[in-house]
């Protein structure tokens, strides 16, 4: 069903519609080919794969929507330009556990062919008039900072607000494991423990999902895990929240290899040789541990950390010891990175273990949706200031 148009030069028409998995895989994917997800500019260029799978980044969400925008009538007959993704949930707005109905949008792209003709704008407006349609209360979206054409789009076009400034922290995956810390010890947590320590201890992050359940059943998570000082007595999840120790960390892990796939282009060759001769030693000489570049040039999958948390002036050891355990399931999981996303103000930020190559610094924008709900108890969440930390959902990563 044709839910919005937009003439164009030369009798061309796009039409903005939701996605039809039986005719428009084809012509997203290609749509995604074309378009670069990452930073620009003389950098590293990250291009994405979905596992022919469009939707594979919002299905996880309890509600969600895809949408394209199609061109008929030109040079080409009909082709897709454009697509975008949305969901909604309900998450903690950081304020003594107030929950509130978001709507996030993500993976919006347009042909390189069809831009600056308002046609992501219209895929914007569509999707938010949908998100009103759900009850949402604010919608949000992330973007790389650097991205000036975004950024414009949505705190100009679109108008929403700069909220949060995140960033994606990413650390290869070397080819042998990582050794244990000496100081720290890793306890895996089952699913309802994780959620019990979650809801006591995170509840109150801003975007904690008020779906955590969910979230941590989900067949894509690989684990919660706990990191307390080596040699505390583990007297189960109840004992911990009753009389926690001086110091702790906790995180979960998401298998994105097996919902997208990244590669890296644009890096020079003297950068790939480097990463080939950095592979060669380690496998030559594992016992020395040389910090070797996985092969990031053709597509490869990552895990991402997700629900770091903690507390305690050794915190930060904690969560190190926690990305090490990380490097290892990912080792053998065949990931070549590990990922996560941290808030600016982030207490463990000098835990997590990365390379600043990898990384790209985020920028959240978020936009009011339902001014006739009245301020309640929460006010405008849009204009708070930011806490000390965020809760990234892997579903949306």
């Amino acid at each position: 069903m044709v839910v919005a148009c937009l003439p164009e030069d030369g009798g061309e028409v796009v039409l903005v519609r939701e996605f039809d998995g039986g005719r428009d895989r084809p012509g997203v994917e290609q749509v995604e080919r074309a378009c670069e997800v990452g930073p620009s500019g003389g950098k590293l260029c990250l291009f994405t794969d979905l596992l022919g799978d469009p939707l594979c980044r919002v299905r996880h969400s309890p509600a969600y929507l895809m949408l394209v925008a199609e061109a008929v009538g030109g040079p080409l007959g009909t082709e897709i330009v454009g697509v975008v993704r949305g969901c909604v949930k309900t998450v903690a707005c950081g304020r003594s556990q107030l929950f509130s109905k978001v709507a996030y949008l993500l993976g919006l792209r347009v042909s390189p062919s069809h831009r600056r003709r308002g046609i992501g704008r219209k895929l914007v407006e569509r999707m938010e008039e949908w998100f009103r349609e759900m009850g949402a209360e604010y919608a949000y979206v992330a973007t790389d900072r650097d991205n000036e054409p975004s950024v414009r789009l949505f705190t100009g076009a679109c108008g929403y607000a700069k909220f949060r400034t995140p960033s994606v922290l990413v650390h290869p995956v070397f080819g042998h494991d990582l050794a244990p810390s000496r100081r720290a010890a890793v306890v895996r947590l089952d699913a309802r423990e994780a959620e019990l320590l979650y809801r006591r201890r995170l509840g109150s992050v801003e975007f904690f999902p008020r779906d955590i359940d969910a979230v941590l059943s989900n067949a894509l998570s690989l684990g919660t895990f706990l990191a307390v000082p080596r040699g505390t007595r583990w007297r189960g999840v109840e004992g911990f929240l009753a009389s926690p120790p001086a110091s702790w960390a906790v995180a979960s892990l998401w298998n994105c290899k097996d919902a997208f796939r990244l590669e890296v282009r644009g890096a020079p060759r003297l950068w790939r040789a480097a990463a080939r001769a950095t592979r060669a030693a380690d496998r030559a000489a594992p016992w020395l541990g040389i910090p070797s570049i996985p092969n990031l040039f053709e597509p490869f999958g990552l895990h991402f950390v997700y629900g770091l948390g903690g507390g305690g002036p050794a915190a930060a050891r904690m969560a190190r010891a926690l990305f090490r355990h990380a490097h290892n399931v990912a080792r053998r999981g065949g990931a070549r990175v590990v990922a996560t996303e941290v808030g600016a103000c982030e207490p463990l930020r000098a835990g997590v273990p990365h390379w600043p190559r990898l990384g790209a610094d985020d920028l959240w924008c978020i936009k009011r949706l339902a001014d006739g709900y009245g301020d309640g108890a929460l006010g405008d969440w849009s204009k708070a200031p930011p806490g000390t930390s965020i809760f990234v959902d892997p579903r949306e990563f």
